[in-house]
């Protein structure tokens, strides 16, 4: 007895996912996640609202940065979706007027949950490593964890873990203190 191939996902199948789901292609496969819960969808919009400032806008801080909300990432025949993402301006001198992203960008944020945790762990910081992304952060709003990882010789090295702190200067972004007390709902 055989086992038939099963039928590769493909671009097609990410755009006729349905509109409240996040779509991604992941080695072949259509990965499907729910709308984040609130702690995620609050961790990402404040952590958002105070990187841009100081690096996408230079308002308080060294300027420099394009940062983007869920961009979709093309990186050869993966397609993620982090939940924010940022390129030096130096490598991307504007932001393209397109519907996704080829040119990798040097900063990723993932805001963990449950159901995306084991995901953006393993196969999505493997894409964002091949791909070259200089730096990764994994944030889990309910557990109030921060993880840095850096990119070395093409892989991932965890530099630094903020548990339940106030505030830190965190690399890329290191130039600015963050208040990590911000970023998680009371009573989490």
């Amino acid at each position: 007895m055989t086992k038939s191939a099963e039928k590769r996902a493909t671009y097609a199948d990410v755009l006729a996912a349905p509109r409240h789901v996040v779509a991604e292609l992941i080695r072949g496969t259509l990965v499907t996640s729910p709308r984040p819960a609130s702690p995620h969808a609050h961790a990402a919009s404040v952590l958002g609202m105070d990187l841009g400032s100081p690096f996408h806008r230079g308002r308080g801080g060294p300027g420099g940065w394009w940062l983007l909300d869920e961009p979709e990432l093309h990186f050869a025949d993966d397609i993620v979706v982090p939940d924010l993402a940022a390129w030096r301006r130096e490598r991307m001198t504007a932001v393209p007027k397109v519907a996704y992203f080829e040119l990798a960008p040097d900063w990723v944020c993932e805001v963990v949950s449950p159901s995306t945790e084991a995901i953006d762990r393993a196969e999505k910081s493997d894409i964002n490593a091949a791909a070259g992304v200089a730096w990764m952060w994994l944030v889990n709003p309910v557990a109030r964890v921060l993880e840095v990882f850096a990119l070395n010789g093409g892989r991932w090295t965890r530099n630094v873990v903020h548990r339940d702190a106030a505030a830190a200067r965190i690399p890329p972004f290191d130039a600015i203190e963050l208040p990590l007390d911000d970023l998680w709902l009371e009573g989490d």
